[in-house]
């Protein structure tokens, strides 16, 4: 039975054209052996499973090559490459830091320098995990380093750069190299699958791609678990099946339904899922990313950084249309709270049902105020709510129309999204809707103080999250004049913080009370407050000023202020 190969291994790159992602350095060492600029020693330097040993072997089998072809690669046939290509070369070393690490190692390594290659031209040697050398094994290693023999080359691999010693730095040509994109790790895996006769469902290796996390070593262990698993006919199933990784149908189903304000729906699919095995977490950074996506694709300038199929393309296109920018910047950033708070809290799964029931409120923010038989007046008003929010490709069109509706747009900023809740822009519609003769026809039922009293501790309890609004509103009484509710403020901002949100505020009350004539105003007073004192003495003097009794306890102990 033959010896199985892993496709890391298999398929390792043989020429600097065959290495996946890293263009911009191979070309640079290609450059150097072609005009002989070669330094003595090279730091490659990156996360792991990107090509730097490979890279570095490459390397040493071209500057070696006695017919080096005119684009800088090995020729493949001379007695230096095929000596190399059959791992008996005496020219070319690696060493493993990590198992020799110490003095003795570096001084054996010194050692070797002296000796003169036998055949070829430069001796080479790959020193892997650098980073894992002792200080004194760095020290040791300085002189060798900097003033080598000519045909000395050294190479020098590390996964963690941040631990190497400056001085050895220094010395050093560093080549830092970048995670490989899913895009060009899904392109290395198609080929891979055409050489090994296996048929792959585009969709299913970019997923093993992403998975990989910009490592195509990870990316190919992961290809070589797949066929074990499936066999030579890689689908999308087989792999979500596989590596546990969450469906995206998910996704946009959950999407639709936050979108349509369906809870019920959101809820059981969120318990499908966590039925299926999945952590309520692992669904929340899903969820995030979906959304990302979605936002992405609400751009034809950023729809690049989509790195999925096609075919799941697609899909985002088309969902990114029913969403607008500002309920997904806002879905985000309920999502990004969530996942702060998973690890901290005690019902983890009710912290997930509450943050998707949110987004679900995000569609129906205008109504959430409302009791049921309330509906049908809202929805009168939902068209003039939506109408400058939804359209936002059109806000060019919509600049070219008379004034009035220009300048309503310049006082409503609803082309910052995130900055303003969604229900701000109609503000200024209900004021203008909130004439007499239209509250003349609304009930407007007389209340007790005591009445009052309870519905606006059920209000300051709504708010109680926004911590400011709160601060404002609960620091002092409103009054009550007529159906007039005055509240008193400290200064201007708070005023400001009211008028902005009197549209929320007269919603809640005029409900709860029955009466639609109640109206809002704030007063802005002068603050009485003494001056707090923060020095020892100043606390000092305030306490003996209220209780003589202290001043004469210390002059009888004798007792110092303590600063």
């Amino acid at each position: 039975m033959e010896n199985f190969i892993v496709s890391a291994r298999k398929y390792r790159p043989q020429t600097f054209d065959s290495v996946v992602g890293q263009q911009s350095i191979t070309n640079t060492l290609k450059n150097a052996i072609l005009n002989n600029h070669l330094a003595q020693a090279f730091l490659f330097c990156g996360p792991r499973g990107v090509g730097k040993t490979t890279c570095a072997r490459i390397f040493a089998k071209t500057i070696n090559c006695e017919n080096i072809s005119p684009n800088g690669e090995a020729c493949d046939k001379c007695e230096s490459c095929v000596s190399f290509n059959e791992s008996a070369s005496f020219n070319i070393h690696e060493l493993d830091a990590a198992s020799n690490n110490s003095v003795d190692d570096i001084r054996s390594l010194v050692d070797q320098v002296r000796i003169p290659p036998q055949v070829g031209k430069y001796k080479v040697y790959i020193i892997d995990e650098v980073h894992m050398l002792s200080q004194a094994a760095f020290n040791a290693f300085l002189k060798t380093l900097e003033e080598p023999p000519a045909y000395a080359k050294f190479i020098l691999a590390t996964t963690e750069k941040h631990k190497i010693i400056p001085t050895i730095l220094s010395r050093c040509q560093i080549y830092d190299f970048k995670r490989i994109t899913v895009d060009d790790i899904a392109g290395h895996l198609e080929y891979v699958a055409g050489r090994e006769g296996v048929q792959a469902e585009p969709d299913a290796l970019h997923i093993i791609a992403q998975k990989a996390d910009g490592a195509l070593r990870d990316a190919l262990s992961i290809f070589d678990q797949i066929v074990s698993f499936g066999g030579k006919h890689i689908t999308y199933k087989k792999v979500i099946e596989n590596l546990n990784v969450l469906d995206y149908d998910y996704y946009f189903k959950i999407t639709d339904a936050v979108v349509n304000g369906n809870v019920s729906d959101t809820l059981l699919i969120i318990n499908e899922i966590i039925d299926n095995g999945f952590d309520g977490q692992h669904f929340v950074i899903g969820f995030g990313e979906h959304l990302r996506n979605l936002l992405v694709c609400k751009d034809e300038a950023t729809i690049q950084l989509l790195e999925v199929g096609a075919n799941i393309k697609n899909k985002y296109k088309e969902q990114a249309r029913i969403c607008s920018v500002d309920f997904l910047i806002k879905a985000l950033d309920l999502n990004t709270k969530c996942d702060v708070n998973y690890k901290v809290s005690n019902n983890k799964r009710l912290l997930v049902e509450l943050a998707l029931m949110q987004m679900c409120s995000l569609t129906n923010a205008p109504q959430t105020s409302k009791s049921e038989p309330a509906l049908p007046a809202a929805k009168k008003t939902e068209p003039a709510q939506y109408k400058p929010v939804q359209p936002k490709p059109e806000t060019a069109v919509k600049e070219s129309e008379p004034q009035p509706v220009a300048k309503k747009k310049i006082v409503t900023p609803t082309d910052y999204p995130g900055t303003i809740s969604i229900s701000q822009p109609s503000a200024d519609e209900k004021k203008k809707e909130e004439t007499p003769e239209d509250l003349s026809n609304k009930p407007a039922d007389e209340f007790s103080a005591e009445k009052f009293d309870s519905v606006w501790k059920n209000y300051l309890k709504s708010v109680e999250n926004d911590k400011n609004f709160y601060a404002t509103l609960s620091k002092r009484k409103p009054e009550i004049n007529d159906n007039i509710i005055v509240l008193t403020v400290d200064n201007k901002v708070q005023s400001g913080l009211i008028k902005e949100r009197k549209p929320e505020i007269l919603d809640f009350l005029r409900d709860k009370l029955n009466n639609y004539r109640i109206q809002i105003e704030p007063k802005v007073v002068e603050s009485t407050a003494t001056d707090k004192p923060y020095t020892s003495q100043d606390k000092y003097n305030k306490m003996a000023e209220k209780n003589p009794a202290l001043k004469n306890l210390k002059d009888q102990l004798s007792l110092e202020i303590d600063y």
